[in-house]
């Protein structure tokens, strides 16, 4: 279930300042939404997996206080990473 290196690298160099630039935050909420989306197919079939559905929940609180961080300090790439991400504005 985690991230190829080959998938991280593209999400790196999409929202990334640079191909290194791991740690900004446009970037780990990129990283966190693509780990959501895996997560959510996984639990289409696996309905049972409890512990996979609590690993979820952590990463969507996680990438809501990041959002919500991100929303606070910089609110132009803040827009424009949830539309490129398509997620909604609720914070």
């Amino acid at each position: 279930m985690a991230l190829t290196v080959a998938k991280k690298q593209e999400i790196v160099s999409q929202f990334g300042t640079n191909e290194t630039d791991t740690g900004s935050t446009p970037v780990q909420i990129a990283l966190i939404s693509a780990r959501i989306v895996e997560l959510t197919e996984h639990l289409k079939s696996f309905k049972k997996d409890h512990a996979s559905r609590l690993g979820l929940l952590k990463l969507v609180g996680q990438r809501r206080r990041l959002m919500r961080y991100l929303k606070r300090t910089d609110r132009e790439s803040y827009m424009k990473t949830i539309e490129a991400l398509s997620i909604r504005d609720n914070i």
